[in-house]
């Protein structure tokens, strides 16, 4: 089984292939779209700002592929900054349009609290999915984010967590899911859903 994750200048790749590593499977780290034919599962890991990122993969000639490779049905995992990026645009420093895979926008967390949000907070189960398989409901995953999504359909949102405001912290639709907080730096929980990942992709 091939894991690819994509290296578009981002931050945080060796913690999440530590992370796969740690679950038996050694994945290729690559800024080249051509593995992306190869893989079996695909991870687009990320810190950082939307801008920088969109700006990265379009430099990387990484966006079409992406979209293909989603398109292929192949299982997709999205971390962080890998989750934003899938919707339409972030309203980070304006408007950046970003992949335009999921239907709805990113969205500043409120005022009223401390941003980023950074550190560790429940998830709580809004739908069952594989990707949970293991992990106890209102577990804690570890944040570090400024921004949110609000999708435009309510049926990709599978968790959900409270920061100000309730927002989804994870995702899912058909082949993809993508994550708010950062499952690599989330203890026995975070390496259960890696794990989990890698059983889906060896199913598909």
């Amino acid at each position: 089984m091939k894991i690819v994750i994509v290296d578009y200048g981002a931050g945080n790749l060796h913690s999440v292939a530590k992370a796969v590593e740690h679950e038996g499977v050694r994945p290729l780290i690559t800024t080249s779209a051509r593995y992306l034919d190869e893989a079996d599962g695909l991870i687009v890991p990320g810190v950082g700002a939307a801008e920088d990122t969109m700006r990265n993969l379009r430099e990387h000639e990484l966006v079409e592929p992406l979209k293909e490779y989603i398109d292929s049905g192949r299982p997709f995992l999205g971390v962080c900054m890998g989750q934003q990026a899938l919707f339409e645009y972030s309203e980070e420093n304006g408007r950046q349009d970003c992949l335009g895979v999921l239907p709805g926008r990113i969205a500043r967390l409120p005022d009223d609290v401390k941003v980023p949000h950074m550190g560790w907070n429940r998830v709580r189960f809004v739908r069952e999915h594989p990707i949970f398989d293991g992990i106890e409901d209102d577990s804690y995953f570890y944040f570090v984010h400024s921004f949110y999504p609000e999708p435009s359909d309510p049926d990709v949102v599978i968790g959900e967590t409270d920061y100000g405001v309730t927002f989804p912290s994870v995702v899912a639709r058909d082949n993809v899911v993508a994550t708010q907080f950062h499952p690599e730096k989330s203890g026995a929980a975070g390496l259960r859903m890696y794990r989990n990942f890698l059983r889906i992709a060896e199913a598909a």
